[in-house]
């Protein structure tokens, strides 16, 4: 996509919003696991894999802030 054509975000007559637009994930990383993210379950916030641990709840295993995501916005902001 050229930097001179912005892309359209109308809907069009068939129901798809842009007729192009630039591929990819804002969250994409250069390696696989290293700097990937996830979002945590209780916060929905994206944090590092490093900054989560996998905690049962509703009967599978779901990500979330390790230790808690209170303690890890605090830690973060301070």
């Amino acid at each position: 996509m050229a930097a001179n054509n912005p892309p359209v975000t109308k809907l069009a007559e068939n129901g798809l919003r842009y007729k192009s637009k630039a591929p990819g994930s804002p969250f994409e990383t250069s390696s696989p696991f290293s700097s990937t993210t996830m979002s945590c379950f209780l916060c929905g916030k994206h944090r590092q894999r490093s900054q989560l641990k996998t905690r049962r709840l509703l009967g599978k295993p779901q990500a979330v802030c390790a230790p808690s995501c209170k303690e890890l916005e605090a830690s973060l902001k301070g």
